[in-house]
């Protein structure tokens, strides 16, 4: 009985705001019933992303994040966040150097991520990191565009191409058949309760990769 109300609650709450009530109030209600402010999908992924860059020796003083900003209050001394599509790195490398490029759920939106690839390995300054991170098991989401997929086969020898040495990537991947099937609707919020983080490999719903330059 207690998570069939607890799901009733969550499919109320993932209504987008401008059907439903203003984003402060679902937040609060979410916490209250204990959902996290993290969606399913990434709670693995992100676990394992932060234990990659922790590893990085010497801590990475420059770094750049593409389209997103969860990575902002890591501690990096110079952080530096552009959002695609305003800022799109298909369009040529940037006039600086970085020890750390972090692209999140953007490369699959897209036009060419081969030339974007390219442009990361060419703001990176020689021993500099690339973290990507893509969707594999998701449904379409069109922002403005949505373009590719690859498992970690693919985004090892993609990233190869790109510049890097297969000896230098590490990749991993996380999903299961509930996770995927849930998230095909809309985007669902954490809950300990409700969700499993167990992992089923030939169903990833989320890659991730870490390239050494």
């Amino acid at each position: 009985m207690k998570k069939t109300i607890i799901r009733l609650v969550e499919w109320i709450f993932d209504i987008p705001d401008d059907e439903w009530v203003v984003t402060g109030v679902k937040r609060k209600m979410r916490g209250w019933l204990g959902f996290r402010e993290e969606q399913w999908l990434r709670v693995v992924m992100n676990q394992e992303t932060r234990k990659l860059v922790s590893a990085i020796e010497p801590v990475p003083r420059n770094v750049l994040e593409i389209s997103g900003q969860y990575w902002e209050k890591f501690g990096f001394s110079n952080y530096r966040k552009l959002f695609y599509p305003e800022f799109n790195i298909c369009d040529g490398p940037l006039d600086e150097q970085f020890d750390l490029i972090i692209a999140e759920q953007v490369f699959e939106h897209l036009l060419w991520p081969y030339r974007a690839g390219k442009n990361v390995y060419t703001n990176l300054n020689s021993g500099g990191y690339f973290l990507v991170t893509t969707p594999f098991l998701v449904r379409v989401h069109e922002h403005p565009t949505d373009c590719s997929r690859w498992t970690q086969t693919g985004i090892r020898h993609f990233l190869a191409e790109c510049g890097f040495s297969l000896d230098h990537i590490s990749t991993g991947a996380w999903g299961n058949r509930s996770c995927i099937t849930r998230n095909f609707p809309r985007w669902i919020h954490y809950h300990p309760w409700l969700h499993s983080l167990k992992n089923e490999t030939l169903l990833p719903a989320v890659v991730w990769a870490l390239a050494k330059k």
